[in-house]
């Protein structure tokens, strides 16, 4: 199954802009990391990053009319893009919004996502990891979906 990794504004510029708070690897790196678990799980990553909001609004509504599974970091469209969280709404799979940094330990504006109203979850503060862990959540998700149903438990039946 086909998972859409979408990066927004500056996260192109991964291991230029501030490695303190992003780190020194690059969105190459993360690229090659996200492609190579989504394979051991089955999945195949289709990463993508842009600077347009355009761009980005034009990937979640291929997401929603295609049904494919997201993993989202708006950066920080996610503290006031409403036309972002429209979109991100509209996907029907499974989207976990990431970031790569601990936005709560940062400056009050990123305190607060409008996309995380919409999300399935939000993972933040855990660098690359932000994004391995949404994709094996995706992993899961897709996989509990497409598993036939637990019988009933007999303690749920009626009794006779």
């Amino acid at each position: 199954m086909k998972v859409l990794v979408l990066s927004g504004a500056n996260l192109g510029r991964l291991g230029l802009r501030e490695p303190a708070v992003y780190g020194s690897r690059s969105y190459a790196d993360l690229v090659t990391v996200c492609q190579k678990l989504a394979g051991e799980l089955g999945l195949a990553a289709d990463c993508r990053q842009t600077d347009d909001e355009a761009t980005m609004l034009r990937w979640l509504h291929e997401a929603a009319d295609l049904g494919v599974p997201v993993v989202l970091n708006p950066g920080a469209w996610s503290h006031y893009s409403y036309a972002l969280r429209d979109a991100a709404a509209q996907v029907t799979g499974p989207l976990v919004e990431v970031h790569l940094s601990q936005t709560h330990a940062r400056e009050e504006f990123r305190h607060h996502s409008v996309i995380s109203a919409v999300a399935t979850g939000t993972i933040t503060g855990l660098g690359f990891d932000s994004y391995l862990l949404a994709l094996r959540t995706i992993a899961a998700r897709i996989h509990d979906a497409s598993a036939p149903a637990d019988p009933p438990h007999p303690a749920d039946q009626a009794p006779a």
